[in-house]
């Protein structure tokens, strides 16, 4: 983005920022804006004003890129379930669709964060301003159980039971099609996918980091719309999308997870005779993915504890939907 450029006499009465927007291409005006106010942009050599006018045959340099204004999370009024709470750490019920804090290009809003800011004022200071009291994460539409750290102490003990695998973490999973064996572990590392960033592979081995899940059937369903798989699932390490990940490259993707393979909706298949009703469609808004149980002993205290979160609603009535035909 750094760089010399010469107004022209036809620039004249122009705003300096609207003009540098036209020569630096796919730059938004925003962009330019946070550039001058930082002090990145010369015009002959002086520190101009974004609404200056441009007059003609001025000089302007720009020094760098700009560098956005680092996110801070703030207390927001925003309802929890809250599963278990004392002065150490607390165990949230997260819904699905809730981010849990706000990251590049992700808003400030509404997140897990925000929330707890509102109802504990002050967390662990670990992670940083934009990421207080997170201890580890649930993607944006995973619900289920987070554990949150409230002071430094108990962060610490906290990540290095994560860390040591001394805290064990059971799932709930819808996936497509019927899984070959009762259960089964997928030892398979993940890593970032080169072609699509925003997806993990198991296809990768360069930067590939070790990731092992245990599943067991829990039901087996056989409906209109084909065969799915209700599994538990026990993971050993905790990776960026690890069941997802995991259960899809056995062909088997979390329902509702379109970015590892799922079909947005379900369709029954359409019946031959012109007199007969459409098809019926089922669409579940978010992964059928919930974080169903914690066991682990107490950070302080090592008492023995076991929290359970039942699957949410919407789950549940998706699975009623999908099992019983309509009336």
């Amino acid at each position: 983005m750094a760089g010399t450029y010469l107004v022209p006499a036809e620039a004249a009465g122009q705003r300096l920022d609207a003009w540098l927007v036209r020569q630096l291409q796919g730059v938004s005006r925003e962009r330019v804006q946070l550039l001058i106010g930082q002090d990145k942009v010369r015009l002959d050599g002086q520190s101009p004003k974004a609404s200056l006018r441009l007059r003609g045959g001025e000089t302007v340099e720009v020094l760098g890129d700009p560098a956005p204004p680092p996110l801070k999370a703030f207390a927001e009024h925003i309802p929890l379930r809250v599963v278990y709470e004392d002065d150490d750490f607390s165990v949230i019920d997260k819904p699905a669709g809730m981010m849990v804090h706000a990251g590049a290009g992700a808003t400030e809003k509404g997140t897990l964060v925000n929330a707890l800011l509102h109802r504990y004022r002050t967390l662990s200071g670990t992670g940083g301003e934009l990421r207080p009291g997170i201890v580890h994460r649930l993607d944006k539409q995973t619900s289920g159980l987070i554990v949150i750290a409230r002071n430094d102490a108990a962060h610490a003990r906290l990540a290095a039971m994560f860390s040591g695998r001394r805290i064990r973490k059971t799932y709930i999973a819808l996936v497509h099609g019927a899984l070959k064996h009762d259960s089964g572990t997928i030892d398979a590392p993940i890593a970032r996918d080169v072609q699509r960033r925003t997806r993990m592979t198991t296809r990768r081995e360069s930067g590939a980091r070790h990731a092992v899940s245990h599943y067991t059937v829990l039901r087996r369903i056989h409906s209109r719309f084909g065969a799915f798989t209700l599994v538990s699932v026990r993971i050993e390490t905790g990776r960026t999308h690890q069941i997802r990940v995991h259960l899809a490259s056995l062909g088997h993707p979390v329902v509702g997870d379109t970015l590892y393979g799922a079909p947005a909706r379900l369709s029954e298949p359409a019946s031959r005779a012109r007199s007969a009703p459409p098809p019926e469609v089922l669409l579940l808004e978010r992964n059928f993915l919930h974080a169903a149980e914690l066991e682990f002993a107490h950070p302080t205290t090592g008492q023995p504890l076991r929290l359970e979160s039942p699957l949410p609603r919407e789950l549940q009535e998706f699975l009623l939907r999908l099992e019983n035909p309509p009336a």
